[in-house]
């Protein structure tokens, strides 16, 4: 029997578009296979990010209203990545804290602004869902995988945003397991990986990485799996160690674990290789 198509409005963000398609396409691939429709705002903009603010706050405020302006009323929004998140979390809490500003914004942009919108994470998304029922056979297709779970940071949201200050720590651990992946313990799972430095200082953030994945390889890891683009991508591109194993974003794990042809070109986007692991296990 067919699945229902639920619609929900996606804001990918600009490293989903670029250095993080492989993210992009497992989460789409992912969505529809659980009956989600992700519905890409038309035109959306860069966030702001980290930069935007520190040079011109009402400019970083602006893109992100923009961004807000475009979302549809009734629906969720969808922003899986924790630094977008922050920034368009931050945006609509200005506006219901100044109703004459998000007027003010309405008329710019004219259209309306939904002070009532539902911000989402990819957690909120995922959780409490049993992804064996969408998994042929129920079949634990991860089993023999060995990971680390790094959360990052950027899940801690700033205290004027307390109302969005959920913990997700164990989630990624809870839906890989009971797909027959095996969480390892270790202590990094929410050390900065300096991402906000690693253009500008990568000197300094090189030995922080290393000592990452150091400790995913001392706990006996195949690979480490994040929710972060850009800890995924400041991983990748930092590590100089001799001896490296993937990072994986948590969507690839999950489209994995139901099934897909589309691994290959996935694959191909990342900087270590996680084809051998993957066949070692006899995932694909």
């Amino acid at each position: 029997m067919a699945l229902t198509l639920k619609d929900v409005s996606y804001f990918p963000g600009c490293s989903l578009a670029t250095t993080a398609e492989e993210n992009n396409h497992s989460m789409l691939e992912l969505c529809r296979k659980i009956g989600v429709n992700l519905v890409e705002l038309k035109d959306w903009n860069c966030c702001g990010s980290s930069s935007t603010p520190s040079i011109n706050d009402e400019l970083a405020f602006a893109l992100g209203v923009r961004n807000l302006s475009l979302a549809p009323k009734g629906i969720p929004l969808l922003v899986p990545c924790p630094n977008c998140i922050v920034r368009l979390r931050q945006s609509l809490h200005k506006l219901k804290q100044d109703e004459k500003k998000r007027l003010s914004y309405e008329e710019k942009w004219g259209r309306p602004i939904n002070p009532d919108l539902e911000i989402i994470n990819f957690f909120d998304l995922v959780d409490g869902i049993d992804f064996l029922d969408f998994s042929k056979n129920r079949k634990k297709r991860l089993q023999g995988l060995k990971f680390v779970p790094y959360y990052g940071c950027m899940l801690a949201q700033p205290s004027k945003l307390k109302e969005y200050n959920k913990s997700y720590h164990g989630v990624m651990e809870k839906i890989l397991s009971s797909l027959g992946g095996e969480p390892l313990s270790w202590p990094y799972n929410s050390k900065c990986c300096g991402t906000y430095l690693s253009v500008a200082k990568p000197d300094l953030i090189t030995p922080v990485v290393n000592e990452i994945i150091k400790g995913a390889i001392n706990a006996g890891a195949d690979c480490i799996v994040t929710p972060c683009a850009m800890c995924h991508l400041n991983l990748e591109v930092r590590c100089n160690l001799k001896t490296k194993i993937p990072t994986m974003h948590f969507s690839e794990l999950l489209s994995l674990s139901l099934g897909t042809d589309n691994y290959e070109k996935w694959f191909l986007k990342h900087l270590v290789d996680p084809k051998p692991i993957f066949q070692s296990a006899g995932i694909i």
